[in-house]
């Protein structure tokens, strides 16, 4: 076992047992995450109650778009300024295989369930890494404004590559992650055989092939914040994005928008620390991952958020909108009305192949 899950292990059980003195921890913390609506409800489930408990001084960057390359930036300078880093599971795996992310005792680290369910047991089968914390199960899909699509909304994910029936700008995010499946999918590869023909040239060739037919067509963002925003200005009739994004779109915005739930495509958000901290910024770090991922920490931060919580015991308490007092359980990707026609990212292979893809599709990009 490495030395330093070792020391890391003894940490959280001093932590656990309430040994590791605060004068022991660091007092300023940077937590980075994806900015909008999502930040904002970590802000109110996480951030400001354990603010309030240990007075500590959370700042807040946007940059978990950018999680791999600058992580691997600062790790080569020795200058690791992050504590706690939101990413998606393909890329905390990314990061734990080239040495960047922390391992994780789940079981002395992490807080156990009321019940007394460990939480390894508890977070069950999220844990597809050994340096990944859960955090959300969320899903990305589209939204499409609803005075802009005629008298037949969209109803196939398919219908994104229609520029007859649903003639004006769409937003697709800057990277291949959703694209390429959707494109493989509406060109008429089964879904269960989508990753085997992309892990060939020719299958990521025929992805962007089809991709090509609406390139014109497409505004290509960066952050979870701009497809929303590109709705609520009118200046695309549909574009993918967060679910959760949506939801703030649509249910707290009051915009003339629907959501797309075909062929949604589920995934794993939660958090890493990063390698190279001092022992008293990773006692900080490790302090709070404990707090902001028990049990009702999760459900709290769906009272913000359409998203539904990592945990099992998370899910019995999640309830009303905190500000909206409508029921959230109908908005989650996983509800069963949403769920008819859901595909699951394939976290091992984004891990394995996501630079090459990623270097390919940046490139066509650019033609």
């Amino acid at each position: 076992m490495k030395l330093t899950k070792i020391f890391m292990t003894s940490t959280a059980l001093a932590f656990a047992a309430g040994a590791v003195a605060a004068a022991d921890m660091a007092n300023e913390m940077t937590i980075v995450s994806w900015g909008g609506a999502y930040s904002k409800s970590q802000l109110k489930a996480y951030h400001e109650p354990y603010s309030a408990n240990t007075g500590v001084t959370i700042i807040n960057d946007d940059s978990s778009g950018e999680a791999v390359s600058k992580l691997r930036a600062m790790n080569e300078a020795g200058n690791v300024t992050w504590d706690v880093v939101d990413v998606e599971a393909a890329d905390a795996m990314r990061l734990c295989d080239e040495g960047l992310a922390e391992e994780i005792d789940f079981n002395t680290m992490l807080a156990p369930a009321p019940d007394g369910t460990s939480a390894e047991d508890d977070f069950g089968a999220m844990l597809v890494s050994d340096c990944f914390i859960p955090q959300i199960v969320f899903s990305t899909t589209f939204g499409y404004r609803t005075d802009l699509v005629g008298d037949t909304p969209p109803s196939s994910v398919c219908d994104v590559f229609d520029l007859e029936a649903y003639p004006g700008k769409r937003a697709l995010a800057k990277k291949p992650i959703g694209n390429v499946e959707w494109a493989l999918l509406c060109d008429g590869v089964p879904k269960d055989e989508i990753y085997e023909v992309l892990e060939t040239s020719e299958g990521q060739d025929r992805a962007l092939a089809k991709l090509d037919t609406i390139k014109d067509q497409t505004i290509w963002w960066s952050a979870g914040a701009d497809t929303p925003q590109l709705l609520a200005d009118g200046e695309i009739v549909m574009g993918s994005t967060f679910n959760g994004r949506l939801f703030s779109v649509i249910e707290e915005q009051k915009q003339p928008v629907a959501m797309l739930w075909d062929a949604q495509v589920f995934d794993i958000d939660g958090w890493i620390i990063p390698t190279g901290l001092s022992e008293e910024r990773k006692a900080r770090a490790l302090d709070y991952i404990y707090f902001a991922t028990d049990t009702q920490r999760l459900a709290d931060q769906a009272k913000y958020i359409s998203y539904g919580p990592a945990r099992a015991s998370s899910a019995p308490l999640v309830g009303k909108h905190a500000e909206l007092g409508i029921d959230m359980a109908p908005h989650m990707p996983t509800d069963p009305a949403n769920a008819k026609n859901t595909f699951l990212n394939n976290y091992e292979f984004w891990a394995d192949y996501r630079d090459d893809i990623d270097a390919k599709f940046q490139a066509w990009l650019a033609k």
